[in-house]
C-alpha cells in the first residue's frame, strides 16, 4: 500500500504543478498585445501542450486515488474521505475549465483581464490546502 500511496501523491503534486502553471499562462495571454502574433502563438503552444502532460498526469493521480481507497479501504466510510471526494470532483471540474477557457482562448472568444486570471489560478491552492488537511487531519 505504500507504494501506491508515494505514487498518488507524486502523481498528484505532478497534476497539481500543471494546474497552477496553466492559468498563470492564461495571464500572460491576457496581457499580450493585439500585434503580438509570434508571442501569442507561442503561449497558445505552450498551453497546449501543459493541457496534455496535465490531463495525462491526472489519469495515475486518480487511479492511484481509488486503488487507495476502494483496493485497500483508505478513508471508506469516514467524513474526511467524503470531503476530500468533494474537493477531487472540484479539481476535476477545475481542469475542465481550464480545458474549456483554453478552447475560447484558442478561439479568440471570452477572453478575460489578466486579473481575473490571477485570482482563478488562486483555486486550486485552496483545493490543494482543503485535501492535505482532510487527508493529514482528518478533522471528522
Amino acid at each position: 500500500m505504500l507504494w501506491v500511496k508515494s505514487f498518488h501523491i507524486v502523481f498528484v503534486a505532478s497534476w497539481f504543478a500543471g494546474l497552477f502553471y496553466l492559468p498563470r499562462i492564461f495571464v500572460n495571454l491576457a496581457m499580450v498585445p493585439a500585434e503580438s502574433v509570434a508571442e501569442r502563438s507561442r503561449l497558445l503552444l505552450m498551453a497546449r501542450k501543459l493541457l496534455r502532460f496535465t490531463t495525462v498526469l491526472s489519469v495515475p493521480a486518480l487511479m492511484l486515488g481509488l486503488w487507495l481507497w476502494l483496493g485497500y479501504g483508505v478513508g471508506a466510510g469516514q467524513g474526511w474521505m467524503h470531503a476530500k471526494l468533494i474537493v477531487v470532483l472540484l479539481v476535476i471540474g477545475y481542469h475542465v475549465a481550464c480545458a474549456a477557457m483554453l478552447k475560447q482562448i484558442e478561439r479568440g472568444t471570452a477572453m478575460r483581464g489578466h486579473v481575473w486570471y490571477r485570482w482563478f489560478n488562486e483555486a486550486p491552492v485552496l483545493l490543494l490546502i482543503a485535501a492535505v488537511v482532510l487527508v493529514v487531519v482528518k478533522p471528522f
